[in-house]
């Protein structure tokens, strides 16, 4: 019997089955004939290049398979994702950050009917993965980091380094300051010398648990930066739609403020434990929900400070191009009630965690 033959013959019977027993005989059959191991991979490469012609990216089918099975097929997925790179052609600065960013452990190898089990299983998910928005990010030229996102990446690393929530909240307050006059920089950069750059998008990780507060959060960081997000709830991930360097600033800012209101809530949680009160679930979401709908405020009033009037037809017209990318994304889209926010003191530790930051607003551009 030909190894396609086998792999053939394995996929018959397990991929589009969901039954244990389908699984077992596809595992049985693989198991039986070592020489179609590097059939089974080919095929899984192919697998893989389907998810990308699907709008998938690296990101975004590591996520899902971390979300719905387990660690060792995590690491296939990735094993199979490295191989299947040098045959794929140039895509842009964020998918090679992603590449990089694979986990490197390499799959463990135990049993030979163990192993076609959990490749198996792997290959029913790619196979089943849905067509997502195209993200069409250009290969372009190699990108070196600006100055100013330099310094917006050294005061959000002290903003999470610090014990101290009012000096990490004045330091993520003033590196919103830093992102709005660099946005602002690169618009009249922008209307001064036009060019064919238009609104690009990313996904950004939004990972349960509380993952309602957590898109919403994402959501007002992206707002203040000029900025448009859609939560995809059932795959784990917002689509950011904006200019480059705002989305740059979006994908920092979010990572920062979620470390911090992790720090936060459970410090909060602590002390409301040591007063008796054990609402750990209610107290959490409420805290976070409170502290998106605060850091919302705060960063737009930040943002603000960079705005002058003679701006304002500059960034209107972002406005529209990024809402048109949008739109053209996502023809359909539809709200959702934060759920879970009932408890009073989650919310008032959110708020005040929020509130506590010291803005020192900077001279307006002009």
């Amino acid at each position: 019997m030909s190894t396609s033959t086998t792999v053939d013959r394995a996929f018959e019977a397990a991929l589009y089955d969901n039954s244990e027993k389908a699984l077992d005989t596809g595992a049985s059959l693989l198991a039986s004939d070592p020489a179609a191991d590097a059939e089974l991979a080919r095929r899984g490469e192919e697998l893989v290049a389907a998810a990308w012609r699907r709008g998938w990216q690296p990101a975004d089918v590591v996520r899902t398979v971390r979300r719905e099975l387990d660690d060792v097929h995590v690491r296939l997925v990735a094993a199979l994702i490295r191989a299947q790179a040098p045959h794929d052609r140039p895509r842009g600065r964020r998918w090679s950050a992603q590449l990089a960013e694979l986990p490197a452990d390499a799959p463990p190898r135990t049993d030979r009917f163990s192993y076609g089990t959990a490749v198996l299983e792997l290959y029913r998910l790619l196979l089943r993965l849905p067509v997502l928005e195209s993200l069409d990010e250009s290969p372009g030229e190699p990108k070196t980091e600006s100055r100013m996102l330099g310094r917006i990446r050294a005061l959000l690393a002290k903003a999470e380094a610090t014990g101290f929530p009012e000096e990490a909240e004045a330091l993520s307050a003033k590196a919103q300051e830093l992102m709005a006059r660099h946005s602002v920089d690169e618009a009249l950069l922008a209307a001064r010398a036009p060019s064919p750059a238009m609104p690009g998008a990313c996904r950004i990780g939004v990972e349960p648990p509380y993952e309602q507060a957590k898109a919403v959060l994402l959501d007002t960081v992206a707002a203040a930066n000029h900025c448009r997000a859609v939560w995809n709830e059932p795959f784990g991930f917002s689509t950011v739609v904006g200019f480059e360097t705002d989305l740059e600033a979006v994908e920092l800012l979010y990572t920062s403020l979620l470390v911090q209101a992790t720090t936060a809530m459970t410090k909060a949680e602590a002390a409301q434990r040591a007063a008796g009160r054990k609402r750990t679930k209610t107290f959490r979401q409420s805290f976070l929900a409170a502290y998106a709908h605060r850091i919302g405020t705060r960063l737009a009033a930040a943002a603000e400070t960079q705005v002058t009037g003679d701006l304002l037809p500059v960034l209107a017209s972002r406005d529209v191009a990024v809402t048109g990318r949008l739109d053209s994304m996502f023809p359909e889209t539809t709200t959702t009630r934060l759920r879970g926010v009932r408890d009073a003191a989650g919310w008032t530790e959110g708020a005040q965690a929020a509130d506590r930051a010291q803005v020192a607003h900077r001279p307006p551009l002009r």
